[in-house]
């Protein structure tokens, strides 16, 4: 008689890895009930959307498998810039009832796609301080036709799509769970996958501007093969640490720093369009998180280059992660399960 309903499962498909988080409510706050990576074959996902259905529904079920999960609701993120649209806009005062019934008129003036194409959904800011009578709103549009893909894939590996979310907003409720304090500060949210950067600005908690680059951890790996002339598979092992024979330490290095230096100057153009375009105070600081945040240097040197302050984020800061799991293992890969963790914090009904 009394089953208790098990929380959402977070699932984060990269085009390179997926992620999934499952979290517990305790009386104390959060409790890890699991965490899994499993790797994707190349070109599964590409852009954000869905190449080849049947691998991914495979390797979905796969990790089920590893973390002994049968069924249960899912909640999906997603992005990219060709089927994902996230703008802050400035709209009058209105009601959310009003803006529910208006949300597809307001939208046409700022979606570059078919407005009967996508799914829409939006999130009051709040009053816009130095305009009366107007006030902010995000506004997400998302392809239906890349909504309805997952939401096929999620069904024929066994789950229940309870939410399809976008991964910045992911990254704000693992942040707002793990780093209370900074809500007067603009931090930047930065999650560099293999094939794509996701980057939210939050001010005083909210997001305020929000970017998706077509460029991540792939760049370091595409770098080696090309300057030494190696597989990509040892390339990739050399971007974990590793050591290939006839591969010297700093050739290596070499050619890492250069793709990371492309990344940087990636992240400062993003950053540089902030100021221009939203015209609020400067960034404060960056929360790192994602693939790439694990490669050796690759974090401090960011610090350097961007001149302020990078911290790689902790999703389970204010998690616990109990001694049964592989504790060791998990926080190791943790800056991974960033928007897996966000994701898992999804509850169904809630706004944000």
């Amino acid at each position: 008689m009394f089953f208790k309903k098990r929380n959402p499962i977070g699932l984060d498909i990269g085009s390179s890895y997926i992620k999934a988080v499952q979290l517990n409510d305790t009386k104390t706050g959060y409790e890890l009930a699991f965490a899994g990576v499993v790797p994707l074959q190349t070109e599964v996902i590409v852009d954000g959307a869905i190449a080849d259905k049947d691998k991914l529904i495979s390797s979905i079920k796969e990790l089920l498998k590893k973390a002994g999960v049968k069924s249960g609701d899912a909640v999906v993120g997603v992005s990219g810039h060709s089927s994902v649209i996230i703008k802050k806009i400035t709209i009058p005062v209105m009601t959310e009832e009003e803006l529910s019934t208006s949300i597809k008129y307001e939208a046409e003036q700022y979606i570059p796609f078919d407005i009967n194409d996508v799914n829409l959904d939006f999130q009051i800011l709040g009053p816009k301080p130095d305009e009366e009578g107007q006030m902010d709103v995000v506004l997400v549009a998302v392809k239906k036709s890349v909504v309805n893909d997952y939401v096929e894939v999620i069904e024929k590996s066994g789950l229940a799509p309870a939410i399809i979310d976008v991964d910045p907003f992911a990254l704000s409720n693992m942040y707002e769970t793990n780093y209370s304090g900074a809500e007067d500060r603009i931090v930047a949210l930065i999650n560099i996958g293999a094939s794509k950067t996701n980057i939210n600005i939050l001010q005083h908690g909210a997001p305020i501007f929000t970017r998706d680059s077509a460029i991540g951890g792939n760049h370091h790996t595409e770098s080696l093969e090309r300057a030494l002339d190696i597989s990509r598979e040892d390339a990739e092992r050399l971007k974990q640490g590793q050591s290939v024979d006839g591969v010297s330490p700093e050739g290596a290095q070499a050619a890492i720093n250069a793709a990371s230096d492309e990344i940087y100057t990636e992240i400062y153009r993003s950053f540089e369009y902030f100021r221009s375009s939203v015209g609020e105070e400067d960034i404060h600081e960056i929360v790192l998180s994602g693939g790439t945040a694990l490669i050796k240097g690759f974090s401090a040197t960011m610090s350097e280059r961007l001149g302020m302050q990078v911290e790689v984020a902790d999703p389970f800061r204010n998690i616990r992660i109990p001694e049964k799991l592989d504790v060791a293992y998990i926080k190791e890969i943790a800056p991974i399960l960033s928007i897996s963790v966000g994701l898992a914090l999804r509850r169904i009904g809630d706004r944000e």
